[in-house]
């Protein structure tokens, strides 16, 4: 890095998100104040291999128990029991003087079980076992993004009590809905300008920039990159970037699904190691949309938003100033990324 981007980024500065087109202040020399806010109980990191009361779990009822689990041995999908949007949601629309609007929204929500095992989050499966999530993820981007009334899959997980997580059982959530959310829609305005101008996608020109540098990498292999991203909000915020521009899920060849597959269990696992514990995040893919488009410009990639910030007990809050003016952070990105590069790549239940 020249001499005056290390001196720019040790005083107050703003980052520009090439994704979004927002801007993040970040104040490095903020570390150094003493921390006597709120600190939360260091979460529980002890679970059964098997809970008769989680409604998660095989062979077991289900919430409101109308369903029952079968006995399932491997990655398990469900539709929703409480889905947060519906397929037979009527078409209405709501328009007072163009002051209040609202119109109706059609979906499907489901749960994904990543495993059996009531105890087995990510970083601590296999990558074979991993691959089995991936390929589930693939086969339902695939089938709910091929329906007429659905242009966005978000596939997301929210890891851990801090992140609102509602069931300890390791799963993940699918809501596949008629408009394209409002992340992928900015994301997808940046990648098309920038595609329309340069005639290459934005995420690969980032990539190679990143590799020039190589302050924010975390962890690499033959078919994908995770880094701190130069514009990270959240303090240990990380997004995966695969080397080969694709824009679909099912885009991916056999190879770079388990590549895929091999990157979450790396950056997983450092997250577990950085402070000992299961390390909570909300984290989600962003493939493209699925509205009928060739969608060259979209560049696969997925984001993991962590909300520790100095220790177990610590998090970060948006407030104040992030609610009311700008996203802002302490920590530097580079600063983060050394962190995340240097823990142990073996989980530190078995190291």
């Amino acid at each position: 890095m020249p001499q005056e981007e290390k001196n720019l980024f040790n005083q107050p500065h703003r980052r520009l998100n090439l994704l979004t087109n927002e801007w993040i202040q970040v104040s490095p020399h903020r570390t150094q104040r003493p921390w006597q806010g709120k600190r939360e109980d260091t979460p529980q990191n002890e679970r059964p291999q098997y809970d008769e009361t989680c409604y998660l779990c095989p062979g077991n009822a289900r919430a409101g128990g109308k369903e029952k689990n079968p006995k399932y041995e491997s990655t398990f999908v469900f539709e929703n029991d409480f889905s947060a949007l519906l397929l037979d949601t009527p078409v209405n629309t709501i328009n007072v003087d163009n002051l209040l609007i609202s119109k109706s929204e059609k979906g499907i929500c489901k749960v994904i079980c990543f495993s059996p095992r009531h105890d087995l989050t990510l970083p601590e499966m296999t990558v074979n076992e991993i691959l089995n999530v991936v390929n589930v993820w693939e086969q339902q981007y695939n089938e709910l993004g091929a329906r007429e009334e659905i242009n966005y899959v978000q596939i997301f997980e929210n890891k851990g009590e801090l992140m609102g997580c509602s069931n300890p059982h390791p799963h993940g959530q699918i809501w596949a809905q008629a408009t394209i959310p409002e992340e992928p829609a900015k994301e997808l305005i940046q990648q098309k300008s920038y595609y329309k101008k340069y005639g290459r996608t934005l995420l690969s020109d980032y990539l190679s920039k990143e590799f020039e540098q190589e302050e924010r990498i975390v962890a690499e292999n033959e078919h994908f990159v995770v880094l701190v991203p130069f514009w990270a909000f959240w303090p240990y915020e990380t997004i995966v970037i695969s080397r080969r521009p694709f824009a679909r899920l099912t885009d991916m060849s056999n190879e770079e699904k388990k590549g895929f597959a091999d990157i979450i269990r790396k950056i997983t696992i450092r997250y577990d190691n950085l402070f000992n514990i299961s390390f909570p995040y909300s984290a989600g893919l962003h493939p493209a949309p699925t509205d009928g488009l060739n969608h060259e410009e979209w560049h696969f990639h997925m984001h993991f938003y962590p909300p520790l910030l100095r220790s177990a007990t610590v998090k970060k809050f948006s407030v104040g100033y992030e609610m009311l003016a700008n996203p802002q952070r302490d920590i530097t990105a580079e600063y983060a990324a050394e962190l995340l590069r240097n823990v142990s790549d073996t989980h530190y239940k078995i190291s």
